[in-house]
Protein backbone atom coordinates (compact mmCIF):
# COMPACT_ATOMS: atom_id res chain seq x y z
CA UNK A 1 0.00 0.00 0.00
CA UNK A 2 1.36 2.87 -1.07
CA UNK A 3 0.91 6.18 1.08
CA UNK A 4 2.16 9.89 -0.33
CA UNK A 5 3.24 12.32 2.84
CA UNK A 6 1.53 15.23 2.17
CA UNK A 7 3.10 18.43 4.58
CA UNK A 8 1.86 19.04 8.28
CA UNK A 9 0.01 22.04 8.18
CA UNK A 10 -1.62 24.21 10.98
CA UNK A 11 -3.25 27.80 11.84
CA UNK A 12 -1.83 30.78 11.64
CA UNK A 13 -2.55 31.59 15.20
CA UNK A 14 0.15 29.85 17.71
CA UNK A 15 0.37 29.20 21.66
CA UNK A 16 2.24 32.15 22.81
CA UNK A 17 -0.74 34.13 22.56
CA UNK A 18 -3.55 31.91 23.45
CA UNK A 19 -3.64 32.03 27.29
CA UNK A 20 -1.92 33.94 29.89
CA UNK A 21 -0.40 32.53 33.06
CA UNK A 22 -2.66 31.79 36.08
CA UNK A 23 -1.38 33.05 39.35
CA UNK A 24 -2.22 29.97 42.20
CA UNK A 25 -1.99 31.17 45.84
CA UNK A 26 0.25 29.77 48.47
CA UNK A 27 -1.98 27.55 51.12
CA UNK A 28 -0.67 25.33 54.18
CA UNK A 29 1.95 23.36 54.24
CA UNK A 30 1.40 19.73 52.90
CA UNK A 31 5.43 18.59 53.63
CA UNK A 32 5.48 15.41 54.96
CA UNK A 33 8.63 14.28 57.78
CA UNK A 34 8.17 10.82 57.42
CA UNK A 35 8.17 10.27 53.60
CA UNK A 36 11.95 9.90 53.30
CA UNK A 37 10.43 10.73 49.05
CA UNK A 38 9.12 13.46 48.18
CA UNK A 39 8.34 13.24 44.63
CA UNK A 40 6.42 9.62 45.67
CA UNK A 41 4.77 11.69 48.16
CA UNK A 42 4.20 14.74 46.25
CA UNK A 43 3.00 12.64 43.31
CA UNK A 44 0.33 10.45 45.17
CA UNK A 45 -0.91 14.03 46.91
CA UNK A 46 -1.18 15.30 43.21
CA UNK A 47 -2.67 11.84 42.00
CA UNK A 48 -6.09 11.93 44.86
CA UNK A 49 -6.40 16.14 45.00
CA UNK A 50 -9.95 16.17 45.73
CA UNK A 51 -10.38 19.51 43.67
CA UNK A 52 -9.04 22.47 41.82
CA UNK A 53 -8.38 24.58 44.77
CA UNK A 54 -6.47 21.77 46.74
CA UNK A 55 -4.08 21.06 43.06
CA UNK A 56 -3.36 24.73 43.22
CA UNK A 57 -1.92 24.67 46.89
CA UNK A 58 0.01 21.34 45.93
CA UNK A 59 1.59 23.52 42.80
CA UNK A 60 2.06 26.19 45.05
CA UNK A 61 4.13 23.76 47.38
CA UNK A 62 5.91 22.49 44.46
CA UNK A 63 7.34 25.89 43.60
CA UNK A 64 8.31 26.83 46.99
CA UNK A 65 9.96 23.45 47.42
CA UNK A 66 11.83 24.17 44.22
CA UNK A 67 10.45 20.48 42.80
CA UNK A 68 8.51 22.34 40.26
CA UNK A 69 11.55 21.12 37.73
CA UNK A 70 10.51 17.61 38.38
CA UNK A 71 9.32 16.65 35.19
CA UNK A 72 7.32 14.07 36.72
CA UNK A 73 5.22 16.30 38.89
CA UNK A 74 5.21 19.30 36.40
CA UNK A 75 3.25 16.76 34.31
CA UNK A 76 1.17 14.99 36.63
CA UNK A 77 0.17 18.51 37.75
CA UNK A 78 -1.25 19.69 34.26
CA UNK A 79 -2.28 15.98 33.94
CA UNK A 80 -4.44 16.38 36.84
CA UNK A 81 -5.55 20.36 36.26
CA UNK A 82 -7.29 18.63 33.22
CA UNK A 83 -9.12 16.06 35.14
CA UNK A 84 -10.98 18.83 37.10
CA UNK A 85 -11.78 20.44 33.94
CA UNK A 86 -9.43 23.39 34.21
CA UNK A 87 -7.52 22.13 30.57
CA UNK A 88 -7.87 26.14 30.00
CA UNK A 89 -6.40 27.94 31.20
CA UNK A 90 -4.07 26.03 34.07
CA UNK A 91 -3.00 22.77 32.50
CA UNK A 92 -1.93 24.91 29.42
CA UNK A 93 -0.23 27.73 31.43
CA UNK A 94 1.67 24.91 33.58
CA UNK A 95 3.24 23.57 30.31
CA UNK A 96 4.21 26.12 28.92
CA UNK A 97 6.34 27.83 31.82
CA UNK A 98 7.49 23.75 31.97
CA UNK A 99 11.40 24.09 32.44
CA UNK A 100 11.48 20.56 31.23
CA UNK A 101 9.52 18.99 28.54
CA UNK A 102 9.61 15.46 27.33
CA UNK A 103 7.32 13.07 24.97
CA UNK A 104 5.35 12.31 27.66
CA UNK A 105 4.40 15.35 28.76
CA UNK A 106 3.61 16.75 25.02
CA UNK A 107 1.93 13.65 24.87
CA UNK A 108 -0.81 14.39 27.75
CA UNK A 109 -1.35 17.84 26.50
CA UNK A 110 -1.94 16.50 22.89
CA UNK A 111 -4.28 14.02 24.12
CA UNK A 112 -6.92 16.22 26.82
CA UNK A 113 -6.67 18.84 24.06
CA UNK A 114 -8.20 16.12 21.55
CA UNK A 115 -10.63 14.19 24.56
CA UNK A 116 -11.90 18.32 24.90
CA UNK A 117 -12.85 18.52 21.49
CA UNK A 118 -10.31 20.65 20.86
CA UNK A 119 -9.02 19.12 17.75
CA UNK A 120 -7.16 21.70 16.43
CA UNK A 121 -5.11 22.64 19.67
CA UNK A 122 -4.09 19.67 19.52
CA UNK A 123 -2.66 19.76 16.17
CA UNK A 124 -0.97 23.03 16.65
CA UNK A 125 0.62 21.39 20.01
CA UNK A 126 1.36 18.90 17.33
CA UNK A 127 3.51 20.74 15.08
CA UNK A 128 5.16 22.83 18.14
CA UNK A 129 6.20 19.94 19.23
CA UNK A 130 7.73 18.84 15.83
CA UNK A 131 9.18 22.55 15.34
CA UNK A 132 11.14 21.83 18.85
CA UNK A 133 13.27 18.66 17.41
CA UNK A 134 11.00 16.31 19.22
CA UNK A 135 9.99 13.24 17.26
CA UNK A 136 6.37 11.44 18.14
CA UNK A 137 6.14 7.60 19.19
CA UNK A 138 3.62 5.41 18.93
CA UNK A 139 1.22 7.31 21.86
CA UNK A 140 1.91 10.89 20.08
CA UNK A 141 0.59 9.24 16.67
CA UNK A 142 -3.09 8.03 17.46
CA UNK A 143 -4.17 11.27 19.39
CA UNK A 144 -2.86 13.19 15.70
CA UNK A 145 -5.42 10.53 13.88
CA UNK A 146 -8.44 11.38 16.43
CA UNK A 147 -7.77 15.07 16.11
CA UNK A 148 -7.68 14.08 12.06
CA UNK A 149 -10.92 12.27 11.84
CA UNK A 150 -12.60 14.92 14.46
CA UNK A 151 -11.82 18.00 12.14
CA UNK A 152 -12.82 15.33 8.89
CA UNK A 153 -9.11 16.04 7.96
CA UNK A 154 -8.48 13.13 5.41
CA UNK A 155 -5.58 14.56 3.72
CA UNK A 156 -3.59 15.21 6.95
CA UNK A 157 -4.38 11.99 8.73
CA UNK A 158 -3.37 10.24 5.22
CA UNK A 159 -0.33 12.39 5.77
CA UNK A 160 -0.03 11.06 9.01
CA UNK A 161 -0.91 7.39 7.52
CA UNK A 162 2.49 8.16 5.29
CA UNK A 163 4.48 9.27 8.46
CA UNK A 164 3.68 6.02 10.47
CA UNK A 165 5.15 3.88 7.41
CA UNK A 166 8.40 5.81 6.74
CA UNK A 167 9.11 5.88 10.36
CA UNK A 168 8.08 1.92 11.29
CA UNK A 169 5.33 2.27 13.20
CA UNK A 170 2.82 1.56 10.86
CA UNK A 171 2.16 -2.15 11.87
CA UNK A 172 2.13 -1.09 15.93
CA UNK A 173 -0.97 -1.95 17.22
CA UNK A 174 -1.86 1.25 18.66
CA UNK A 175 -0.98 2.90 15.50
CA UNK A 176 -2.92 0.63 13.82
CA UNK A 177 -5.90 0.54 15.70
CA UNK A 178 -6.40 4.37 15.82
CA UNK A 179 -5.69 4.20 11.70
CA UNK A 180 -8.19 1.85 11.52
CA UNK A 181 -10.88 4.60 13.79
CA UNK A 182 -9.43 7.17 11.50
CA UNK A 183 -10.33 5.46 7.82
CA UNK A 184 -13.52 4.25 8.98
CA UNK A 185 -14.51 7.48 10.60
CA UNK A 186 -14.04 9.25 7.13
CA UNK A 187 -16.19 6.01 5.83
CA UNK A 188 -12.81 5.00 3.62
CA UNK A 189 -13.76 1.53 4.70
CA UNK A 190 -10.88 -0.19 1.66
CA UNK A 191 -8.18 1.87 3.79
CA UNK A 192 -9.92 0.50 6.99
CA UNK A 193 -9.76 -2.96 5.89
CA UNK A 194 -6.40 -2.78 4.37
CA UNK A 195 -4.68 -1.47 7.35
CA UNK A 196 -6.22 -4.59 9.15
CA UNK A 197 -4.96 -6.83 7.08
CA UNK A 198 -1.74 -5.93 6.98
CA UNK A 199 -1.23 -6.26 10.82
CA UNK A 200 1.12 -9.04 11.78
CA UNK A 201 -0.25 -8.87 15.21
CA UNK A 202 -4.27 -7.62 16.31
CA UNK A 203 -4.90 -7.55 19.41
CA UNK A 204 -8.48 -7.05 20.99
CA UNK A 205 -8.26 -3.45 20.66
CA UNK A 206 -7.67 -3.49 16.40
CA UNK A 207 -10.33 -6.51 16.57
CA UNK A 208 -12.90 -3.97 18.37
CA UNK A 209 -11.94 -0.53 16.31
CA UNK A 210 -12.85 -2.45 12.83
CA UNK A 211 -16.17 -4.07 14.47
CA UNK A 212 -17.43 -1.16 15.93
CA UNK A 213 -16.09 1.18 13.07
CA UNK A 214 -18.39 -0.53 10.78
CA UNK A 215 -21.54 -0.77 13.15
CA UNK A 216 -21.50 2.85 14.04
CA UNK A 217 -20.78 3.76 10.01
CA UNK A 218 -24.49 1.44 8.91
CA UNK A 219 -22.45 -1.49 7.91
CA UNK A 220 -23.76 -4.59 10.31
CA UNK A 221 -23.08 -7.22 7.68
CA UNK A 222 -19.32 -6.54 7.21
CA UNK A 223 -19.39 -5.95 11.15
CA UNK A 224 -20.97 -8.91 11.45
CA UNK A 225 -18.53 -10.77 9.45
CA UNK A 226 -15.60 -8.98 11.55
CA UNK A 227 -17.17 -10.37 14.60
CA UNK A 228 -17.11 -14.48 13.29
CA UNK A 229 -13.67 -14.12 12.78
CA UNK A 230 -12.92 -12.36 16.20
CA UNK A 231 -14.24 -15.71 17.96
CA UNK A 232 -12.75 -17.43 15.03
CA UNK A 233 -9.06 -16.25 15.82
CA UNK A 234 -10.48 -16.49 20.16
CA UNK A 235 -10.11 -13.21 21.25
CA UNK A 236 -11.62 -12.12 23.86
CA UNK A 237 -15.11 -10.92 24.48
CA UNK A 238 -15.66 -7.71 26.16
CA UNK A 239 -18.50 -4.83 27.04
CA UNK A 240 -17.09 -2.90 24.15
CA UNK A 241 -17.30 -5.91 22.05
CA UNK A 242 -21.13 -6.67 22.98
CA UNK A 243 -22.15 -2.78 22.76
CA UNK A 244 -20.82 -2.77 18.85
CA UNK A 245 -22.51 -5.87 18.04
CA UNK A 246 -25.47 -5.12 19.29
CA UNK A 247 -25.74 -1.98 17.08
CA UNK A 248 -25.42 -3.81 14.51
CA UNK A 249 -28.13 -6.22 15.30
CA UNK A 250 -30.23 -3.87 16.09
CA UNK A 251 -29.76 -2.35 12.78
CA UNK A 252 -30.51 -5.51 10.84
CA UNK A 253 -33.41 -6.16 13.49
CA UNK A 254 -32.03 -9.23 14.52
CA UNK A 255 -33.94 -10.01 17.19
CA UNK A 256 -33.30 -13.64 17.90
CA UNK A 257 -29.05 -13.28 17.83
CA UNK A 258 -29.80 -9.94 19.90
CA UNK A 259 -31.40 -11.56 22.48
CA UNK A 260 -28.60 -14.39 22.75
CA UNK A 261 -26.17 -11.84 22.78
CA UNK A 262 -28.35 -10.44 26.16
CA UNK A 263 -28.43 -13.86 27.58
CA UNK A 264 -24.47 -14.01 27.05
CA UNK A 265 -23.94 -10.68 28.68
CA UNK A 266 -26.39 -11.99 31.94
CA UNK A 267 -24.09 -15.24 31.85
CA UNK A 268 -21.08 -13.32 32.40
CA UNK A 269 -22.23 -10.97 34.62
CA UNK A 270 -21.13 -8.06 33.16
CA UNK A 271 -23.94 -6.08 35.21
CA UNK A 272 -26.03 -3.35 33.20
CA UNK A 273 -23.86 -0.10 32.40
CA UNK A 274 -24.65 2.48 31.14
CA UNK A 275 -22.94 1.59 27.39
CA UNK A 276 -24.44 -1.35 27.68
CA UNK A 277 -27.63 -0.56 28.75
CA UNK A 278 -27.92 2.00 25.88
CA UNK A 279 -27.13 -0.71 23.37
CA UNK A 280 -29.91 -3.30 24.49
CA UNK A 281 -32.41 -0.74 24.76
CA UNK A 282 -31.52 0.76 21.31
CA UNK A 283 -31.20 -3.10 19.72
CA UNK A 284 -34.58 -4.21 21.56
CA UNK A 285 -36.54 -1.18 20.24
CA UNK A 286 -35.14 -1.31 16.65
CA UNK A 287 -36.34 -4.77 16.44
CA UNK A 288 -39.49 -3.95 17.93
CA UNK A 289 -39.38 -5.10 20.97
CA UNK A 290 -40.69 -2.95 23.49
CA UNK A 291 -41.62 -4.71 26.28
CA UNK A 292 -37.58 -6.31 26.60
CA UNK A 293 -36.38 -2.61 25.79
CA UNK A 294 -38.78 -1.25 29.10
CA UNK A 295 -37.70 -4.23 31.08
CA UNK A 296 -34.06 -2.97 30.63
CA UNK A 297 -34.91 0.41 30.78
CA UNK A 298 -36.51 0.46 34.66
CA UNK A 299 -33.75 -2.15 35.50
CA UNK A 300 -30.85 0.17 34.11
CA UNK A 301 -29.41 1.10 37.80
CA UNK A 302 -28.15 4.52 35.46
CA UNK A 303 -30.03 6.33 32.58
CA UNK A 304 -28.60 9.13 30.39
CA UNK A 305 -29.89 11.34 27.97
CA UNK A 306 -29.50 8.49 25.55
CA UNK A 307 -31.15 5.94 27.26
CA UNK A 308 -34.49 8.10 27.54
CA UNK A 309 -33.96 9.42 23.55
CA UNK A 310 -33.72 5.52 22.09
CA UNK A 311 -36.75 5.37 23.82
CA UNK A 312 -39.50 8.31 23.10
CA UNK A 313 -37.35 7.74 19.13
CA UNK A 314 -38.17 4.81 18.92
CA UNK A 315 -42.08 4.61 20.51
CA UNK A 316 -42.49 7.48 18.62
CA UNK A 317 -41.44 6.38 14.65
CA UNK A 318 -43.79 3.28 15.43
CA UNK A 319 -46.80 5.21 16.17
CA UNK A 320 -46.50 4.80 19.95
CA UNK A 321 -47.58 8.78 20.53
CA UNK A 322 -48.98 8.09 24.34
CA UNK A 323 -46.09 6.28 25.60
CA UNK A 324 -43.19 8.55 23.81
CA UNK A 325 -45.05 11.58 25.05
CA UNK A 326 -45.38 9.95 28.34
CA UNK A 327 -41.54 9.64 28.41
CA UNK A 328 -40.40 12.69 27.10
CA UNK A 329 -42.87 14.27 30.24
CA UNK A 330 -40.98 11.46 33.09
CA UNK A 331 -37.84 12.34 31.46
CA UNK A 332 -37.65 16.37 31.83
CA UNK A 333 -39.32 15.81 35.49
CA UNK A 334 -36.68 14.00 36.70
CA UNK A 335 -34.01 16.78 35.30
CA UNK A 336 -32.51 15.09 32.19
CA UNK A 337 -32.09 17.81 28.99
CA UNK A 338 -33.28 16.44 25.90
CA UNK A 339 -31.11 16.59 23.04
CA UNK A 340 -31.80 17.03 19.40
CA UNK A 341 -32.72 12.94 19.15
CA UNK A 342 -35.42 13.62 21.86
CA UNK A 343 -37.19 16.13 19.84
CA UNK A 344 -37.16 14.34 16.83
CA UNK A 345 -38.48 11.62 18.65
CA UNK A 346 -41.84 13.83 20.29
CA UNK A 347 -41.55 15.41 16.94
CA UNK A 348 -42.27 11.72 14.89
CA UNK A 349 -44.91 10.49 17.73
CA UNK A 350 -47.08 13.88 16.55
CA UNK A 351 -46.40 13.08 12.92
CA UNK A 352 -48.01 10.06 13.47
CA UNK A 353 -50.54 10.97 15.53
CA UNK A 354 -51.28 14.24 13.34
CA UNK A 355 -50.97 16.25 16.32
CA UNK A 356 -50.06 19.65 14.84
CA UNK A 357 -50.53 22.05 17.80
CA UNK A 358 -48.26 19.57 19.94
CA UNK A 359 -45.40 19.46 17.56
CA UNK A 360 -45.39 22.95 17.28
CA UNK A 361 -44.91 23.36 20.53
CA UNK A 362 -42.23 20.56 20.64
CA UNK A 363 -40.85 22.64 18.14
CA UNK A 364 -40.40 25.53 19.88
CA UNK A 365 -39.36 23.96 23.11
CA UNK A 366 -35.68 23.69 21.46
CA UNK A 367 -34.83 27.06 21.96
CA UNK A 368 -35.14 26.52 25.61
CA UNK A 369 -33.00 23.38 25.76
CA UNK A 370 -30.73 25.42 23.41
CA UNK A 371 -31.30 22.76 20.83
CA UNK A 372 -30.80 23.85 17.21
CA UNK A 373 -33.32 22.36 15.07
CA UNK A 374 -31.90 20.34 12.05
CA UNK A 375 -33.05 19.39 8.49
CA UNK A 376 -34.76 16.10 10.30
CA UNK A 377 -36.53 18.15 12.31
CA UNK A 378 -38.03 20.52 9.79
CA UNK A 379 -38.80 17.57 8.08
CA UNK A 380 -40.68 15.76 11.04
CA UNK A 381 -42.86 19.49 11.06
CA UNK A 382 -43.32 19.36 7.32
CA UNK A 383 -44.62 16.03 7.55
CA UNK A 384 -46.76 16.89 10.62
CA UNK A 385 -48.41 19.84 8.48
CA UNK A 386 -48.92 17.93 5.55
CA UNK A 387 -50.22 15.22 6.90
CA UNK A 388 -52.82 17.38 8.64
CA UNK A 389 -53.77 18.54 4.83
CA UNK A 390 -51.90 22.19 5.75
CA UNK A 391 -50.16 22.06 2.27
CA UNK A 392 -49.81 25.63 2.07
CA UNK A 393 -48.50 26.44 5.33
CA UNK A 394 -45.94 23.74 5.18
CA UNK A 395 -44.88 25.14 2.10
CA UNK A 396 -44.06 28.64 3.48
CA UNK A 397 -43.02 27.28 6.45
CA UNK A 398 -40.25 25.18 4.03
CA UNK A 399 -39.24 29.16 2.10
CA UNK A 400 -38.88 30.57 5.57
CA UNK A 401 -36.42 27.72 6.75
CA UNK A 402 -32.59 29.36 7.98
CA UNK A 403 -31.33 26.50 6.53
CA UNK A 404 -31.37 25.28 2.61
CA UNK A 405 -33.83 22.39 2.79
CA UNK A 406 -32.78 19.11 1.40
CA UNK A 407 -34.74 16.33 -0.40
CA UNK A 408 -36.37 14.74 2.29
CA UNK A 409 -37.75 17.88 3.84
CA UNK A 410 -39.28 18.74 0.25
CA UNK A 411 -40.20 14.81 -0.02
CA UNK A 412 -42.23 15.06 3.12
CA UNK A 413 -44.64 18.12 1.24
CA UNK A 414 -44.63 15.72 -1.33
CA UNK A 415 -46.00 13.15 0.74
CA UNK A 416 -48.29 15.45 1.90
CA UNK A 417 -49.38 16.25 -1.35
CA UNK A 418 -50.01 12.66 -2.26
CA UNK A 419 -52.17 12.26 0.70
CA UNK A 420 -54.51 14.97 -0.08
CA UNK A 421 -54.37 14.72 -4.44
CA UNK A 422 -52.90 18.51 -4.30
CA UNK A 423 -51.94 18.11 -7.53
CA UNK A 424 -51.24 21.80 -7.89
CA UNK A 425 -48.58 21.86 -5.12
CA UNK A 426 -47.91 18.51 -5.90
CA UNK A 427 -46.53 19.46 -9.18
CA UNK A 428 -44.76 22.42 -8.31
CA UNK A 429 -42.48 20.64 -5.40
CA UNK A 430 -41.99 17.71 -7.65
CA UNK A 431 -40.24 20.39 -10.22
CA UNK A 432 -38.17 21.47 -7.19
CA UNK A 433 -37.09 17.42 -6.09
CA UNK A 434 -36.69 16.36 -9.67
CA UNK A 435 -33.81 19.44 -9.82
CA UNK A 436 -32.09 18.43 -7.05
CA UNK A 437 -32.25 14.49 -6.73
CA UNK A 438 -32.90 13.63 -10.40
CA UNK A 439 -31.96 9.88 -9.69
CA UNK A 440 -34.22 9.27 -6.92
CA UNK A 441 -36.93 7.06 -8.41
CA UNK A 442 -39.33 7.64 -5.71
CA UNK A 443 -40.24 11.19 -6.46
CA UNK A 444 -41.42 9.86 -9.75
CA UNK A 445 -43.64 7.25 -8.34
CA UNK A 446 -44.88 10.02 -5.76
CA UNK A 447 -45.73 12.59 -8.49
CA UNK A 448 -47.70 9.37 -11.06
CA UNK A 449 -49.69 8.58 -8.09
CA UNK A 450 -50.74 12.17 -7.60
CA UNK A 451 -51.84 12.03 -11.10
CA UNK A 452 -53.50 8.39 -10.62
CA UNK A 453 -55.58 9.42 -7.99
CA UNK A 454 -57.04 12.78 -9.39
CA UNK A 455 -57.71 10.63 -13.04
CA UNK A 456 -55.17 12.20 -14.75
CA UNK A 457 -53.72 8.81 -16.08
CA UNK A 458 -52.09 10.39 -19.25
CA UNK A 459 -49.72 12.43 -17.04
CA UNK A 460 -49.15 9.53 -15.04
CA UNK A 461 -47.84 7.59 -18.29
CA UNK A 462 -45.86 10.43 -18.79
CA UNK A 463 -43.56 10.17 -16.00
CA UNK A 464 -43.31 6.51 -16.35
CA UNK A 465 -41.95 7.51 -19.67
CA UNK A 466 -39.85 9.94 -18.71
CA UNK A 467 -38.39 7.83 -15.90
CA UNK A 468 -37.74 4.81 -18.67
CA UNK A 469 -35.93 7.61 -20.69
CA UNK A 470 -33.58 8.86 -18.09
CA UNK A 471 -33.11 5.12 -17.06
CA UNK A 472 -34.26 5.83 -13.84
CA UNK A 473 -35.65 2.51 -12.30
CA UNK A 474 -38.02 1.74 -8.85
CA UNK A 475 -35.90 0.34 -6.37
CA UNK A 476 -37.99 -3.09 -5.57
CA UNK A 477 -39.49 -3.83 -2.19
CA UNK A 478 -37.87 -6.10 0.18
CA UNK A 479 -38.30 -7.45 3.85
CA UNK A 480 -35.94 -9.24 6.22
CA UNK A 481 -37.90 -11.82 8.52
CA UNK A 482 -37.20 -14.24 10.77
CA UNK A 483 -38.89 -17.60 10.27
CA UNK A 484 -38.11 -20.57 12.35
CA UNK A 485 -35.03 -18.94 14.06
CA UNK A 486 -33.64 -18.80 10.38
CA UNK A 487 -33.38 -14.82 8.83
CA UNK A 488 -35.42 -14.36 5.24
CA UNK A 489 -34.33 -11.82 2.72
CA UNK A 490 -37.67 -11.58 0.23
CA UNK A 491 -37.28 -9.25 -2.27
CA UNK A 492 -39.47 -8.27 -5.54
CA UNK A 493 -39.64 -11.45 -7.71
CA UNK A 494 -39.50 -13.97 -4.78
CA UNK A 495 -41.29 -17.25 -4.81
Amino acid sequence: MHIKTLPLSTSKNGLKNLFSPTKFPISYSTTSHKNPNPISYYFSLLHSSPNPTNLRHLHARLLINGLYNNIILSSKLLLMYSKHHKLLPDSLSVFLHMPNKNIYSWNIMIGEFSRAGLAQKSLELFYQMRVFGLGPDVFTLPLILRACASLGEFRLGFSVHGFCVKVGVGKNVFVGSAMVYFYVGMGKFFYARQVFDEMTERDGVLWTAMLAGYAQSGEPLLGLEVFREMVGEGIELDVVVMVSLLLGLGQLGWSRYGRSVHGWCVRRCLGLGLSLGNALVDMYVKCGLFGFARRVFDNMPERDVISWSAMILGHGLNGRVAVALGLFERMRLEGVKPNSVTFLGVLSACSHAGMVEDAWKFFNMMKDYEVVPELKHYACMVDVLGRAGLLVEAERFVKEMPIKPDGAVWGALLGGCRVHGNVVVGERIASRLLRLEPERSGYYVLLANIYAAAGRFDDAEKVWDFMRKRNVGKVPGHSLIELDGNEMFLGSGTG
